[in-house]
């Protein structure tokens, strides 16, 4: 009877274990090794750094739809980074914002594609009809006028600490 319950509490454990290795990899879950920040830094073409940015990371499905929908602002030098398992068409929107951001698409190839200036809705606007697309597998979002301040431009490089080892 005890061989019985062990191989019943080893099928359970292992149902359990891909139930949960199934919702990390759906982003429903985030990975339990990664940090919730990064640092990251936009390098131009003659290899100066252009900004260097403390960022919260977005990587399950909640906190990308979340955003910075729950903030009131962002400091210079901060942000937040959403990660996505591949390249791909992606659009933002403004839904619940208080503040205008810099939305800039960086590609798998960690090359800026695309950089939008976005402005917070105003009264009776609820932001979801302000829709911003590029391809990307990973959008940074950054306080307005960072991308003018640093000179930022479309063909950048962005280096992602501590998450590149993570992918």
């Amino acid at each position: 009877m005890s061989l019985r319950r062990a191989w019943s509490a080893l099928v359970v454990g292992f149902v359990l274990l891909a139930v949960v290795y199934g919702l990390i990899q759906l982003s429903i879950l985030p990975v339990p090794w990664t940090d919730d920040t990064a640092e990251v830094t936009v390098v131009g073409d003659d290899g100066t750094t252009k900004l260097v940015v403390e960022v919260e990371v977005a990587d399950t499905w909640e906190e990308r739809y979340t955003g910075l929908s729950d903030h009131d602002s962002l400091e210079p030098g901060t942000g937040m980074l959403f990660v996505h398992r591949n390249e791909d068409e992606r659009t933002y929107v403004m839904r619940d914002m208080d503040f205008d951001i810099d939305i800039i698409f960086i590609g798998a190839d960690r090359e800026i594609t695309t950089i939008h200036h976005a402005r917070a809705p105003e009264p009776g606007e609820d932001g979801e009809e302000l829709r911003y697309s590029g391809d990307a597998q990973w959008v940074l979002e950054v306080p307005s006028g960072t991308v003018n301040d640093s000179s930022i431009e479309v063909g950048d490089r962005v280096e992602i600490d501590d998450l590149d080892a993570d992918g």
